[in-house]
């Protein structure tokens, strides 16, 4: 496994024990069940997806699998600023996990477009 797949397979990996520890006290200690499920199918998806596209059959499944990923780390971001427009996770948290979501969505566009061999200054 090269650099890059350690770097976004282990981000990706962290950030999902991080939805889960969040899925955890937002259900426990806020009683949150509902939205909170939403993040964490959404938030662990995304290493899921990056698990998977690791034995891609194809050039093509893997670009498919990553932007699945993706798509699932923007659902992430949508849940995050709804939990924390609703005073679910307060400010410090929801910064952190979100700063986390973004590079997550950075890294995985920088990767389809690169297989792609779509100009990244386009």
């Amino acid at each position: 496994m090269s650099g890059i797949d350690n770097i976004v397979h282990n981000k990706s990996y962290n950030f999902a024990l991080r939805i889960i520890k969040a899925y955890k006290y937002l259900t426990t200690e806020k009683k949150e069940f509902v939205l909170s499920k939403q993040l964490l199918r959404s938030g662990t998806a995304i290493g899921a997806m990056i698990r998977e596209a690791k034995f891609a059959q194809s050039r093509a499944d893997f670009i498919n699998k990553l932007s699945i990923g993706l798509k699932e780390a923007n659902e992430t971001l949508y849940w995050l600023e709804l939990l924390s427009d609703a005073e679910y996770i307060d400010e410090k948290t929801f910064v952190s996990i979100h700063n986390d979501a973004n590079e997550l969505t950075s890294i995985l566009v920088s990767i389809v477009k690169t297989t792609k061999g779509v100009n990244l200054n386009s």
